[in-house]
């Protein structure tokens, strides 16, 4: 076997393998035989189809699967011979058989980046606070009581804030009409800041059968891949107008609220628990993103190539399976895949770098994974979709479903480790108390 190794970029590698005539006729030879065996033409008994006609008729056919045979099995003894350590499988880039019986594959690899770490353990990371003030448990009774209260459709006024109004709209982009942009049946709630907060104020005033347009610029960073850097003008028709009947605040309100309530003293202690354990989830979320943050700047390192695509990949595929749920395709929705590769290139690469910064550390810090490690996984993804363990382990016996989801933990290890080695600082800007958006529902 003669390997030639190529550097035709910074991590990419071009290895060019080729292996002498006795083992690769040796190979041919077998695949013959063995189709000679199953082969089965008119005039012919099975197993006596001369080797000249099988040559002549299946050629083409053997060598291309033997190709591959030989790739397979000297490809890793090829790398191992160089040293070379790919991280991704190869992309063949051509097989060639030549007339004096020898052999050629070329393929080509991404290696592993070489970086040094930087600092990772003392960084200094702001503190996220978890305390909920009793104006944010007030503000959350108050969303209840409108959660709570009872409907009337308004005939003797006009619309205003906190009124529920039931609109249908068309969207339209450059004069043009947006098929998937449309309802026949949305309810606004007049001043709660859920939509365009100018689109909002519009509607005071309107009477039902009114009909208005509001024109709304969306952000390129706007969540929906539909409306996303687009000028979208909604044309709306009043169709009904609601008030709400508040009920009263009290011990009763509360018994309502929860059986597992007998005063409104409860159901305050409830909201206050409630509302502190979503602060200590976002919390740990925040200082996660904020020490990767980090990481990434002290540590800028090229990545490969290969990875990148594939996470961009990833990333596409989540906006088409986000898509399809509404029944559309990227081309409904006025995407290409150009610019979606495009628009999450630089995202992709920080995900990867990022990765090989945590494994990093993890093989400094020795940071492994345990069998609990595992079990706590397992049992997490039973609770979340009321699955029993042995269940979840069932969908895990795929070795293309468990890698991923071993990755995912052993992350999930590192990080709580950079938690723990984080040194906490106060805020250079205290931050604005606001009730959390997951506690109004």
């Amino acid at each position: 076997m003669n390997v030639n190794i190529e550097e035709i970029g910074s991590l990419t590698r071009k290895i060019t393998v080729t292996l002498p005539a006795d083992s690769v006729q040796i190979k041919l030879n077998e695949a013959y035989d063995k189709l000679k065996k199953e082969v089965k033409l008119k005039g012919f008994r099975r197993g006596k189809v001369p080797r000249t006609i099988i040559l002549k008729q299946f050629k083409g056919q053997v060598e291309g699967e033997t190709s591959e045979k030989l790739v397979q099995d000297n490809y890793f003894a090829a790398i191992a011979k160089e040293g070379v350590d790919p991280i991704v499988h190869p992309d063949v880039k051509s097989v060639l058989y030549h007339d004096d019986g020898t052999f050629t594959f070329v393929v080509e690899v991404d290696i592993r980046p070489q970086f040094t770490l930087a600092q990772y353990k003392g960084l200094e990371v702001e503190k996220v606070s978890v305390e909920v003030t009793d104006e944010e448990v007030q503000l959350e009774l108050l969303e209840k009581q409108k959660n709570m209260a009872a409907l009337q459709s308004v005939v003797d006024r006009p619309a205003q804030s906190g009124d529920l109004i039931v609109v249908e709209f068309q969207g339209y982009h450059d004069g043009q009409e947006m098929p998937q942009v449309k309802n026949d049946n949305l309810t606004i709630d007049i001043g709660s800041g859920e939509m365009d907060v100018e689109f909002e104020a519009m509607l005071v005033g309107k009477n039902s059968g009114d009909e208005g347009a509001h024109e709304i610029d969306f952000p390129a960073a706007h969540p929906n891949p539909i409306l996303k850097g687009k000028k979208v003008e909604f044309r709306i028709k009043v169709k009904d107008i609601k008030e709400r009947l508040l009920p009263a605040i009290d011990d009763e309100f509360a018994k309502d609220a929860g059986a597992e309530f007998n005063s409104l003293d409860d159901l305050k202690a409830s909201i206050r628990e409630r509302l502190t354990q979503l602060r200590r989830d976002r919390a740990e979320g925040t200082t996660t993103d904020r020490i990767m943050q980090k990481l990434l700047e002290n540590h800028n390192f090229e990545v490969p190539v290969r990875l990148v695509a594939f996470e961009v990949e990833q990333m596409i595929k989540q906006t088409q399976e986000q898509l399809e749920k509404n029944g559309m395709s990227l081309e409904a929705a006025g995407l290409s895949r150009e610019k979606l590769v495009e628009q999450n290139d630089e995202m992709a690469k920080k995900r990867v770098r990022g990765d090989f910064i945590l494994k990093k550390i993890a093989e400094v810090e020795e940071i492994k994974l345990v069998d609990e490690d595992m079990e706590r996984g397992f049992k997490r993804i039973g609770d979340i979709y009321n699955m029993p363990v042995a269940k979840v382990k069932e969908y895990f016996r795929n070795r293309d479903d468990l890698l991923p989801f071993i990755n995912e933990l052993l992350n999930e290890k590192i990080l709580a480790f950079l938690r723990e080695q984080a040194v906490f600082v106060e805020s250079a800007q205290p931050e604005v108390a606001v009730a959390d958006s997951a506690a109004k529902s």
